[in-house]
């Protein structure tokens, strides 16, 4: 059912007064939007904002205005909304790549060689040629890159290339040669080396790829701590206030906090740990304290459980259409996925499953299910992604309190692929949301970024309309799905703080959250899919601080 969009009204006036006195601040003559605790959209015209940057309230048109402010900040009219919240990125992957050779936006193969080639001239100093990006359906190849493909860009210098989606990276002869990679390598489990004439062809997919990363140089910490002053900066430019940081690693940990440490961190970050192993050491024996006035902690851990569609590596339960005999990867068997669950719920810890294709999300509803019946109270079980699903378990989202944590932007990226990859036989269950939200699953909307841009309001865009950036296919891929403008705006904001047990302080801007919140250039509810994807962001503020605006 759509989301109604009422006013929201003053209240009593003692009431208002008497915590008005308490505001340092006003934002006012703005067309504000928050989404409310029963779904709906309320609408106000000014917000007041206290000296710790947590709002007092929101005032509607008629609502007397305090005259005793430490500031005043005419809103012009612009829509404001709450800061939005991606439920699933990568923080230092976006730094990195922002810093190192970025194919994203490579078109052929011969394209991405001359970028390579370029990269390598500009950077004599640099050991390794690192970067990201290459999609080899995007570049019409009908095939995955090779060593060959990049010993004819540049020989002389190892080079390794991650894919789009980071499951499957590529490596030039000098790399595989640093790596001792040859015809007797064997990938481990969970891990595929792609082979011709008995030979590496130099494609590496999931687990197999750290056969690679061992002998890349680490980053030293100047690099990293760059790296991570780079995507707050894109990541606040793009209007995202706050980010579930999955897969935080120590090094990560260690970056974000000595920004706290310094005062440089603006991005509000819920930490999932990579793995087990890094969740015991940071945060011991249960979540972390919020730190730096609610910018950091750490609450849970992702599992992954299978890999991506592109690289084949997403577990299905019948072969690739493209590919007979295929069914991607299992990284973890159903024992082991239930007792890394298991030893990170018995602490307290939050659980968050990657799972793409239809047999990963089986089994992730499987060790749910299991779990919920021995972890008792509000857990919120994440399923990350949830992007391939057998019809049949699509009402087992309604159960456990499971949160559907998805990113609408790849169903407009991979719709191609997606029946390339399954045929249109599968599809029924493929990026569901309508039906998840059907069948009681709160939605968490993020991007993957790196793998896509951050950019929320391409994710809205494709989250009401199913339509790529061109407009295709028009009136939408499996229109069904489609959500609402107020829905899908509810899964940047409320319900993705809700995914992170960050709703008493972020998500919405009623009294006592913090004030995050954006100030737009044009009006978002009243908007076609093609003008929120246009939407530009003028202010960023956090914590009732303006930390961006657009120049």
């Amino acid at each position: 059912m759509a989301r109604r969009v009422r006013l929201l009204g003053a209240g009593a006036a003692a009431a208002l007064f008497a915590t008005a006195a308490l505001a340092d601040g006003l934002v006012d003559n703005v067309n504000g939007y928050t989404v409310g605790k029963d779904g709906e959209v309320e609408r106000f015209t000014g917000l007041l904002i206290d000296g710790e940057g947590k709002v007092v309230r929101t005032l509607a048109g008629k609502d007397k205005r305090p005259e005793k402010l430490d500031f005043r900040l005419d809103g012009q009219g612009r829509t404001m909304i709450p800061g939005l919240i991606d439920g699933h990125g990568h923080v230092m992957g976006l730094g990195f790549n922002a810093l190192q050779l970025d194919l994203s936006d490579t078109r052929s193969l011969a394209e991405a060689q001359d970028k390579i080639r370029q990269w390598a001239r500009d950077n004599p100093n640099q050991r390794w040629v690192i970067g990201r990006g290459w999609n080899q359906e995007r570049w019409g190849l009908a095939r995955f890159p090779t060593a060959a493909d990049l010993d004819a860009a540049v020989a002389d210098r190892p080079v390794w290339l991650m894919r789009v989606d980071g499951h499957a990276g590529v490596a030039n002869s000098a790399a595989l040669a640093l790596a001792g990679i040859n015809a007797k390598a064997v990938a481990p489990a969970g891990g595929r080396i792609e082979m011709a004439g008995g030979k590496p062809t130099g494609l590496f997919v999931d687990a197999a790829m750290a056969l690679i990363d061992k002998a890349v140089p680490p980053p030293q910490a100047i690099e990293r701590d760059l790296a991570f002053a780079k995507a707050q900066d894109m990541l606040i430019a793009e209007g995202i206030t706050a980010v579930a940081d999955m897969g935080t690693t120590a090094d990560d940990w260690a970056v974000m906090r000595r920004a706290g440490d310094m005062g440089r961190l603006r991005v509000r970050v819920i930490s999932y740990a990579y793995g087990i192993a890094p969740l015991i050491s940071i945060a011991g024996t249960g979540p972390t304290p919020w730190l730096y006035n609610g910018r950091l902690r750490m609450v849970g851990v992702k599992l992954i459980d299978d890999g991506a569609l592109g690289s084949r590596g997403a577990w299905l339960k019948a072969d690739y259409a493209d590919a007979p005999g295929q069914r991607g990867l299992a990284l973890l068997d159903d024992a082991k996925l239930k007792n890394l669950g298991s030893r990170a719920a018995m602490d307290g810890f939050q659980v968050a499953i990657h799972a793409i294709g239809d047999a990963a999300n089986a089994q992730a509803l499987d060790a749910i299910g299991e779990l919920a019946g021995t972890y008792k109270g509000d857990r919120r079980w994440r399923i990350e992604h949830a992007q391939i699903v057998d019809p049949a378990d699509l009402p087992r989202f309604g159960q456990h309190g499971i949160i559907a944590s998805m990113q609408p932007v790849h169903q407009t990226s991979d719709r191609l692929m997606a029946e390339a990859r399954l045929g249109p036989a599968r599809l029924a269950g493929a990026y569901a949301w309508g039906s998840m939200l059907k069948a009681g699953a709160k939605l968490a909307f993020g991007s993957d970024f790196p793998v896509e841009s951050p950019d929320p309001f391409a994710g809205l865009a494709a989250a009401i309309s199913r339509e790529d950036p061109s407009g295709q296919p028009p009136g939408g891929w499996m229109p069904e799905q489609k959500l609402t403008t107020p829905q899908a705006l509810a899964a940047f904001t409320r319900d993705a703080a809700f995914a992170g047990f960050a709703e008493d302080r972020i998500g919405s801007l009623e009294s006592g959250r913090y004030a995050d919140f954006l100030l737009l250039d044009r009006d978002i509810m009243a908007a076609s899919p093609a003008e929120v994807r246009a939407t530009r962001v003028m202010e960023t503020w956090i914590g009732g601080k303006r930390v961006w605006v657009r120049k």
